[in-house]
């Protein structure tokens, strides 16, 4: 008799991994390819627009009209915010009923470097807000329709946008088929590190698209705490605090701010005893509220100032607020303690990343469920807008082969290399649907702006 060392397992097949496959390939029946290129809204589809407000709910109300104005950018960005009207298509999509532990907003964009415990530079998957036990194909949709939308402002033509599609299920399909034969001990092990970027993929740089790639990783290493000092902070005789810049960075009130270090003091219970000891060595000097993201905007997220106190180091701590994710309504609920929000995203976290943050923990502060991070640990992505032609393949299939890792270390990525197959036909029933999603992106995000243009939504 063996027995889960997790109380959260998603692996619903058992037996040998030959087994896996065979179920695999036998829910291709079921569910066949083709049936994941469809989409047409339902007719009992919600207006976006309304999905949108309605996920508004319990932000800051002086925070949502810059929500609404970042989203009206760009299509791309409109997705990025709109996770909630996503997860309702989704919800509706075609699965053969595998759950994995899932990122819940894998778009293109919340994939990035950043420097882990062992100073080594990895590239992966860096956003876990949305985290949660769901459909595998879920993310592979959402990092699909990303990617279209994306080469869509780039100006990349159908052909070009159905390539990088095609990419990115490729190497999902692949990599999957190459996982299943891993141990779980090797499999917790791997890693993409950004000094190593010669990764098997088909599409072959040029050197000048080399350079790019190299361009941003070069960024990212300069980035660290000190960078971060300068830049944000001003010294006050012998301390520092924050240069407020409103309504990006704002100062907080005595209460609230004593609110966040008590939060704090409950947080060191949540991380390993050796780097419980490390901060213990660093004395919060300033915490501000500063809005991050797209789809985080309104939610409350702070920066504390730490210095240390033997040399006055600087260690920038970010305390986000973790909502009930998007997808959560089209799920089963999660088990205690994961229905802690914050706790939900570092599980997540921990879970589908190659090399977590040491210091990633979780608190409860004024009744509301936090994560707590490093802020600022070298993190870069590469810039959306860089990427076009043979650089976008390359970029898409590090993305799917990423995303395959995260979802082969919660699920049985037997059965789901099984169902996948060796043939391209499920990237090209991907390639279909993310065509028509985001056609639909770009419908939805114009009836979000022709809202703005007549009061319905405020924006600014």
């Amino acid at each position: 008799m063996s027995t889960r060392l997790t109380s959260i397992s998603t692996a619903t097949a058992t037996g040998a991994a030959d087994e896996s496959r065979a179920a695999g390939r036998a829910l291709r029946d079921a569910v066949p390819f083709e049936a994941h290129a469809a989409w047409k809204p339902e007719p009992d589809r919600p207006d976006p627009v309304e999905r949108v407000l309605a996920g508004n709910a319990g932000r800051q109300e002086r925070l949502l009209p810059l929500r609404m104005a970042r989203m009206a950018e760009s299509p791309f960005a409109f997705l990025r915010g709109s996770a909630t009207v996503m997860a309702w298509d989704l919800a509706r999509s075609p699965s053969i009923g595998h759950n994995v532990i899932i990122d819940g907003d894998a778009h293109i964009n919340n994939f990035g470097l950043f420097r882990t415990p062992r100073q080594d530079v990895v590239f992966d998957l860096n956003d876990f807000d949305e985290t949660l036990v769901g459909p595998w194909e879920w993310d592979l949709k959402r990092l699909t329709a990303s990617i279209n939308v994306a080469a869509r402002e780039n100006g990349v033509d159908m052909p070009g946008r159905e390539r990088a599609v095609r990419s990115a299920c490729a190497a999902y399909r692949t990599s999957m088929e190459k996982l299943w034969r891993v141990s779980p001990y090797e499999l917790w092990n791997m890693r993409s590190y950004a000094s190593a970027l010669h990764i098997d993929a088909p599409t072959v740089l040029t050197d000048d698209e080399k350079a790019t790639v190299e361009k941003t990783v070069e960024r990212a290493m300069k980035r660290s705490h000190a960078t971060m000092l300068a830049k944000m902070a001003e010294p006050v005789g012998k301390s520092w605090r924050f240069i407020v810049d409103p309504p990006i960075l704002t100062k907080l009130d005595a209460a609230e701010k004593n609110h966040v270090i008590d939060g704090l003091k409950a947080y060191l219970q949540t991380i390993a005893g050796e780097w419980r000891i490390m901060l213990e060595r660093y004395d919060v000097v300033d915490v501000a509220h500063r809005v991050v993201g797209v789809g985080s905007v309104g939610t409350r997220a702070y920066l504390v100032l730490m210095l240390g106190r033997a040399l006055g180091d600087p260690l920038f701590i970010q305390v986000k607020e973790g909502i009930v994710p998007a997808a959560a309504p089209f799920v089963p609920p999660l088990e205690e303690p994961y229905r802690h929000q914050g706790r939900r995203v570092v599980h997540g976290q921990r879970l589908m990343q190659s090399s977590s943050d040491a210091l990633l923990g979780w608190t409860t502060i004024a009744g509301r469920d936090f994560y707590v991070r490093q802020m600022k640990q070298i993190r870069g992505s590469i810039p959306v807008d860089w990427l076009h032609g043979a650089t976008f393949d390359f970029y898409a299939w590090c993305l799917g082969l990423l995303l395959a890792r995260a979802h082969a270390r919660s699920g049985d990525a037997a059965l789901i290399s099984g169902y996948c197959g060796s043939s391209d036909r499920l990237d090209a029933a991907y390639a279909t649907w993310a065509e028509r999603y985001g056609a639909q992106t770009v419908a939805d995000h114009a009836a979000f702006c022709a809202a703005i243009s007549v009061g319905r939504v405020k924006a600014a």
